[in-house]
C-alpha cells in the first residue's frame, strides 16, 4: 500500500466465511455468542467460553500468529483459468498457528497436502527465471511458492514487488527464510550448530526440509534435535495472551528458546498429560474434491463414541471450517497439520492407547504405514488390510482367491507393458494408479494411442507407482454397499444404486438409497460379496464396496475398509448413528451383534452431487472416472414416480439403450 487509508468495501451483518476462521483463530465462539445476542442477551451477561471467569465483553488478545491458505483443485479442471480474481475458486482452506509469521506460514504449507513439505526446501522449486517472472505477474494459487522461488533464485525484492505489489514486510519475511536456508546448506548433519537448528525449527521448518538442505535423512535430523534437547512444546489458544487461566484444552505447537530459572533451563509446555486412557483421532485436513466435510462428520462421531467408551479423546486437524476443530468437541484439540512429524510428536507426548485412521479419509489413511512402522497401534482394521485394499493389484488377487467376480485386470510399470496387456484385456480399458484419491489420474481409453499417452503421463507424475489396467464393463450399472464388521460379523448399513451409468465416479453420481432397479438375485449377490470381502480383509470398523452389474452378474470394482463419503448420507437417511457404532467396534468395546439396529426406512433418499463448473467456464464439464463435484445434497422422495427421479433416470435409460 502506498497510502495508509482504510476503505470499506462492503459490510455483511451476518456471520461470514471468515467467522469460522476468526473463531478458531481466537478461540472466541463468534456464532454461539451472536446467537445468544440475537435472542436478547448482552455481551456482559455472557461468559467467555475459554476462561470461564471473564465475560464475553472483551476483544481477544493473541500471543501467536495465524496464517490461512486457501486450498485449490485446479488439477481436476483441465484447461481452467488458474488466475485468481473477484470470483472465488478455492474449495477449502487450512489454518496454522505459530509464534511467528514464518512458523505459521511453513505449518500452513505443510497442512495443504499438495505434496510439499512446507514453503521450499524440498527440491520442488522452479529455476526457470522467465517462467517465475511470468507467474509473478498474475495472482494464482501457487503464488507464494513462486515468490519464494524468485527470491531463492536471486531475483531482487524490488522486481518481485513490482510484479506482485505484495507488501515489502511479507517479502522480507520470505527473504529471511531463504537466507537461513543458504546458511544451513553450509553444514552437514554432524556439525550443524544447535543455534541454527533451533532457529530453523522456530521458523517452522519440518525435519524433512532441514534434511533436504543438509543432504541427509529425515530421521537423522529428528534424532539430532532430540539429542540437542530441541523439542516441540504446546501452547494454549486462550484468547487473552495468558492474562487469565484458560479452561479449554486447545493447543498449537511451537519451538522456543530455553528459559533459565534458578539455574535450571526449560521450555514451558502448557499441555498437561493426564493418566487417563487416550485415543487419538486423525482429522481429514483441508476440504477438497474427493475429500470433503463428510469425513469430518465421521471424525466428530468417532470422538463422541470414544468419549462414551471412557477414553480421553485427542483430535488433530488443521481445517478451520470443521466441527472437529471446535474447542469443545474433543477432550484435547491440537490445531496442527495432519503431517507425520507433528502427528508423531503429539503421539509421543500423549502416549495414547491407539490411533483411529479410518475416519479421516485419505489424509489419515496414508499415515497408517508410518504408524505401523513406528509401532503405534492402529485401532480397528489392520494396516495390512488397509494397504491390501488400497493396492488395486493385490486386492484383485484376493478377489480371485475368494472366487469373487471382478473385471479382467493387469498391473504394469511401463507403456510397453500396457500395450501388451491391452491385447488380453480388450478395449475400452480403465487406467488408474494403484493408489488414488477421488479418482485422481483415472481415465477410460478406447485405443492404443490413448492408452500409451495416458500411461506415460501417469508414470511421469507418479514415479514408482504401478498402474492398474481394468477391462471396462461398458453399459454396466454401478452400485455400492457400506457395512460394519467386527472381523467376524457383518451388518450392511445400506446399499445404493447409481442413476448414472458405470464409468462416472461414484462421488459425481446421483445415487438412490435403497436400490430401486436391481433384482433380488443381484441384491443377494451384493450382500454375499460384501460379507465375504469384509471377513476376508479382517475388517474391524467400516467398509465400502463398489460394484458393477452387467447381465445379472455382480463384479467388484474396489473395496475401501474405512469410512466412505456415503456413510454420513446413509446415517442421516436412516436416522442411525452408524459411525458411532463403527467406532465402538474399532475400539474393541462392542461387537456388531451388540447393537440393536433400527433404521427408519421410508421411501427413497437420493444423493445429489453439486458441481462448481460456473467458476470454470472454459473447462470440459463431461463427467468420467475422476471426481469433479465439490459437494452434495440429499433429496427425499416417497416413491419412484417422483418427477425429480424420473428426469434423472430417463437419462440413464437413454444411455443404456444405445
Amino acid at each position: 500500500m502506498k497510502k495508509e487509508e482504510i476503505i470499506a468495501i462492503e459490510i455483511n451483518p451476518r456471520v461470514s466465511r471468515s467467522s469460522a476462521l476468526a473463531s478458531k483463530a481466537t478461540g472466541y465462539p463468534i456464532a454461539k455468542i451472536a446467537s445468544k445476542l440475537a435472542i436478547g442477551y448482552t455481551l456482559d451477561e455472557l461468559d467467555n467460553q475459554i476462561t470461564k471467569s471473564t465475560s464475553a465483553y472483551f476483544e481477544p488478545t493473541l500471543d501467536y500468529v495465524i496464517v490461512k491458505i486457501p486450498r485449490w483443485n485446479f488439477e481436476k479442471f483441465d484447461g481452467a483459468d488458474k488466475t485468481l480474481g473477484l470470483q472465488m475458486k478455492s474449495v477449502g482452506e487450512v489454518m496454522a498457528i505459530g509464534r511467528s509469521f514464518q512458523e505459521a506460514l511453513q505449518k500452513a504449507c505443510q497442512s495443504l497436502e499438495i505434496k510439499r513439505n512446507g514453503l521450499g526446501a524440498d527440491g520442488k522449486n522452479w529455476v526457470d527465471q522467465d517462467a517465475i517472472i511470468e507467474s509473478l505477474k498474475r495472482p494464482s494459487g501457487d503464488r507464494v511458492f513462486r515468490i519464494y522461488d524468485a527470491i531463492r533464485l536471486g531475483i531482487p525484492l524490488k522486481t518481485v514487488y513490482e510484479h506482485t505489489k505484495m507488501d515489502y514486510w511479507f517479502l522480507r519475511q520470505l527473504e529471511e527464510l531463504v537466507e537461513l536456508e543458504y546458511e544451513i546448506e553450509k553444514y552437514h548433519i554432524e556439525n550443524l550448530p544447535k543455534r541454527l537448528l533451533l532457529e530453523a525449527k522456530m521458523k517452522g521448518y519440518a525435519d524433512r526440509q532441514i534434511a533436504h538442505l543438509l543432504r541427509c535423512l529425515e530421521s537423522e535430523v529428528h534424532n539430532k534435535r532430540k539429542e540437542m534437547g530441541i523439542n516441540r512444546v504446546y501452547k494454549l489458544v486462550d484468547t487473552c495472551a495468558a492474562e487469565f487461566e484458560a479452561k479449554t484444552p486447545y493447543y498449537y505447537s511451537t519451538f522456543e528458546l530455553d528459559k533459565e530459572v534458578d539455574g535450571m533451563r526449560f521450555s514451558e509446555n502448557e499441555s498437561i498429560v493426564t493418566d487417563r486412557k487416550k485415543i487419538v483421532v486423525l482429522g481429514s485436513g483441508p476440504n477438497r474434491i474427493g475429500q470433503g466435510i463428510e469425513f469430518d462428520y465421521c471424525c466428530v462421531h468417532g470422538v463422541l463414541a470414544a468419549k462414551e467408551c471412557g477414553y480421553e479423546t485427542v483430535m488433530i486437524n488443521c481445517n478451520p471450517e470443521t466441527v472437529s476443530t471446535d474447542f469443545d468437541t474433543s477432550d484435547k484439540l491440537y490445531f496442527e497439520p495432519v503431517f507425520w512429524e507433528h502427528i508423531y510428536d503429539i503421539i509421543q507426548h500423549e502416549k495414547p492407547e491407539g490411533v483411529i485412521v479410518q475416519l479421516g479419509g485419505q489424509t489419515a489413511l496414508k499415515l497408517a504405514e508410518k504408524l505401523e512402522r513406528y509401532g503405534i497401534k492402529i485401532m480397528g482394521t489392520s494396516f495390512e488390510a488397509l494397504d491390501l485394499a488400497e493396492d488395486r493389484g493385490r486386492f484383485s488377487t484376493l478377489l480371485k482367491d475368494n472366487n469373487i467376480p471382478y473385471p479382467r485386470f493387469g498391473v504394469i510399470e511401463t507403456a510397453e507393458e500396457a500395450l501388451e496387456l491391452a491385447k488380453e484385456l480388450d478395449f475400452p480399458i480403465l487406467v488408474r494408479p494403484s493408489y488414488v484419491l477421488g479418482g485422481q489420474g483415472m481415465k477410460i481409453v478406447i485405443n492404443e494411442q490413448e492408452l500409451e499417452h495416458h500411461v506415460v503421463n501417469l508414470l511421469k507424475d507418479i514415479p514408482g507407482n504401478r498402474v492398474l489396467l481394468d477391462h471396462y464393463l461398458d453399459k454396466a450399472i454401478e452400485a455400492e454397499a457400506d457395512a460394519i464388521c467386527d472381523g467376524e460379523n457383518v451388518y450392511i448399513i445400506g446399499m445404493m444404486e447409481h442413476i448414472e451409468p458405470c464409468g462416472i465416479h461414484s462421488g459425481d453420481s446421483n445415487a438412490v438409497l435403497p436400490t430401486f432397479d436391481l433384482s433380488d438375485n443381484v441384491r443377494q449377490q451384493m450382500i454375499d460379496i460384501t460379507t465375504k470381502i469384509a471377513v476376508a480383509l479382517k475388517t474391524v470398523g467400516l467398509i465400502n464396496i463398489q460394484f458393477a452389474i452387467k447381465d445379472e452378474k455382480v463384479y467388484v470394482i474396489e473395496a475401501n475398509p474405512r469410512a466412505s463419503r456415503t456413510v454420513p448420507f446413509i446415517a442421516k437417511a436412516y436416522q442411525e448413528p452408524y459411525v458411532n457404532y463403527a467406532a465402538k467396534v474399532m475400539l474393541g468395546d462392542k461387537k456388531v451383534t451388540d447393537f440393536n439396529f433400527k433404521p427408519i426406512k421410508k421411501g427413497f433418499a437420493i444423493k445429489v452431487p453439486v458441481f462448481s463448473f460456473s467458476k470454470f467456464p472454459n473447462v470440459n464439464k463431461e463427467l468420467g472416472p475422476e471426481m469433479k463435484s465439490t459437494g452434495e445434497a440429499i433429496h427425499f422422495i416417497d416413491d419412484l414416480d417422483d418427477p425429480f427421479f424420473r428426469k434423472v433416470y430417463s437419462e440413464r435409460s437413454l444411455y443404456l439403450s444405445k
